[in-house]
């Protein structure tokens, strides 16, 4: 369908003076000058065969004709406006900084990262890792990645995987010496956290064995440390089963127990709640959540 228009300068004129009630301040506004904003008026009104605003001394009134046509260019205006913003976004490259838990980043959310890197080419992911609170994080990010459910003034959270604990070791380590149930535990290397002393004593405890005394421990200072451990044969971790999925798949882990499991932590992405409504930041939440 053919449209006839006329020049699109004449209705920004015309639609910028109408809200202002004055040509001097729809000059400012489009940064022309009076007169450019006047003869652009008057094209309009010649184009249409009608006045759209009386002139007085100082100032101009819209006439009734103005006063009808006003709303509508204005909301034509706004909707050309909104589609180009939107066409100009489609094309920019958004950066969304994301600060997570450095296990789980290494052991979970790298591996999957290139999914939705081809799923939304146009987010560019800044990812820096911290086990630091949230309270803590000294640098700026969109996204926070840590355990909860936790009450954060300030933050929408959200839970995207549960988790447990349970032992977990290197296949070779069955060649050691039995390993089918907990009382096996006594012939083997228990590999502890340093940030987490209590894990090993509490499923013990679930396991039926209290007292068990390993034939050695081994205190790892931070977690991923332990879980390298493992998969270098050194002993037994306490394993988050979501952070050694993929190594139980493949084989490089295993699980000597059925159970008992542990509670644990679940995941959760923490939003400052003025970023939670940007579409690059759901599209990262969304995407956590459609992974579990």
């Amino acid at each position: 369908m053919h449209r006839r228009l006329p020049p699109l300068n004449a209705l920004k004129a015309f639609e910028a003076a109408g809200r202002h009630a004055s040509f001097t301040l729809a000059a400012e506004e489009l940064r022309v000058t009076h007169g450019a904003v006047s003869r652009h008026v008057q094209t309009l009104e010649a184009w249409l065969g009608t006045p759209l605003f009386e002139r007085h001394n100082r100032r101009v009134v819209l006439t009734e004709a103005g006063r009808s046509y006003l709303p509508e260019i204005g909301a034509a205006l706004d909707r050309m406006a909104l589609a180009t913003a939107r066409q100009v976004e489609r094309g920019r490259t958004q950066i969304l900084h994301v600060n997570a838990l450095a296990t789980f980043t290494l052991r979970w959310l790298i591996p999957r990262l290139s999914l939705f890197q081809r799923a939304n080419p146009t987010i560019e992911i800044r990812l820096t890792t911290s086990n630091v609170p949230l309270a803590r994080i000294v640098e700026p990010f969109d996204i926070a990645i840590r355990g909860g459910p936790d009450a954060r003034p300030g933050f929408v959270g959200r839970q995207f995987l549960t988790e447990r604990r349970i032992p977990v070791c290197s296949p070779i380590l069955r060649q050691h010496g039995p390993l089918a149930e907990p009382g096996d535990l006594i012939g083997h290397t228990l590999l502890h956290s340093a940030t987490m002393p209590e894990v090993w004593p509490h499923w013990l405890q679930a396991a039926g064995v209290p007292h068990l005394n390993p034939q050695a421990s081994v205190t790892l200072e931070h977690f991923y440390l332990t879980l390298q451990a493992a998969l270098d044969g050194l002993g037994v971790a306490m394993g988050p089963e979501r952070l050694i999925a993929d190594d139980v798949a493949a084989g490089r882990l295993i699980l000597p127990f059925d159970g008992p499991t542990l509670p644990a932590r679940c995941y959760h992405t923490y939003v400052p709640e003025a970023l939670a409504d940007q579409a690059a930041v759901r599209a990262f939440c969304d995407w956590l959540s459609n992974l579990s």
